[in-house]
């Protein structure tokens, strides 16, 4: 089987510390998959590195079956070029915490940028596909407004349909609502969960919204000290996990939700 990525006893280190030790792990194509666990088990990092920005120290990471840190020279595997990294990260898209929009251009001067200069599409192309997908995204009617006059749940919107105008196969959320109003968390989640079922895309999700996560899901992995230390199908992760160290994060995750939602309704 070729899966669409896949990590092979792969090891990441940030100075002395080790996030991924022999680091193992697959996504078929079409798969939805929330990446949870507590701050600093390498969860992001998998992110990251599958967007080529964190390196690696050990093992090989494939996309759709190629080498994405490592290229073939002369049959012999060796550390990509940028030109390698270039072409390979094309097919992958990432939303970040952040927004990280442009903030001197327009909304669809913030699609339509990467799908003209990186995928060469004219620019009547790149403006017929933005508009659909900010129509998607219900941000049709900001078209022309400056990141600095949108919400952070706008933003994000905008955000959603500047990664998908490249038409990724695989797309990535790091945590896609930590930075919104929590007003703002369930209409972004909708889209994302929209887009789910829209789109032939396959999806990797980092989150602490367990609500979401049981919807969107087809795995759930939850991520321990650089290793995934359980995994399956978000009824059984969320009802019947195996490990202590699961059941665990899941009362912590769970008491904090009620916890915050309690003294909202409070305030």
């Amino acid at each position: 089987m070729t899966y669409l990525a896949q990590f092979e006893n792969v090891t990441k280190r940030f100075g002395d510390t080790s996030i991924l030790h022999n680091f193992n792990f697959e996504v078929t194509s079409g798969e939805h998959v929330v990446l949870m666990g507590p701050s600093g088990s390498g969860k992001s990092t998998v992110l990251r590195i599958l967007m080529t920005l964190e390196g690696i120290q050990d093992g090989v990471v494939y996309v759709e079956g190629e080498p994405l840190w490592h290229e073939y020279r002369n049959g012999v595997l060796k550390p990509a070029r940028e030109a390698h990294l270039r072409r390979m990260r094309n097919g992958i898209g990432m939303l970040f915490q952040h927004f990280n929009l442009f903030p001197n251009m327009t909304v669809l001067r913030n699609v339509i940028e990467a799908p003209m200069n990186v995928q060469r599409l004219s620019r009547t192309e790149a403006t017929e596909r933005a508009d659909e997908l900010l129509e998607r995204v219900g941000m049709s009617n900001k078209r022309d407004a400056y990141p600095l006059s949108l919400s952070g749940g706008q933003k994000q919107r905008v955000a959603i349909a500047r990664a998908m105008a490249m038409r990724p196969k695989l797309l990535m959320f790091d945590e896609p609502t930590s930075a919104l109003d929590p007003e703002m968390v369930g209409d972004i989640l909708e889209v994302i969960k929209d887009l789910a079922q829209a789109y032939d895309l396959t999806m990797l999700i980092v989150t602490h919204e367990m609500g979401f996560a049981r919807e969107v899901a087809d795995r759930v992995c939850f991520f321990c000290d650089g290793q995934i230390l359980e995994q399956g199908k978000p009824e059984t992760i969320f009802t019947e996990p195996t490990e202590a160290r699961t059941r665990q994060f899941l009362s912590r995750v769970t008491g904090a939700k009620k916890a915050k939602v309690g003294s909202e309704a409070q305030s």
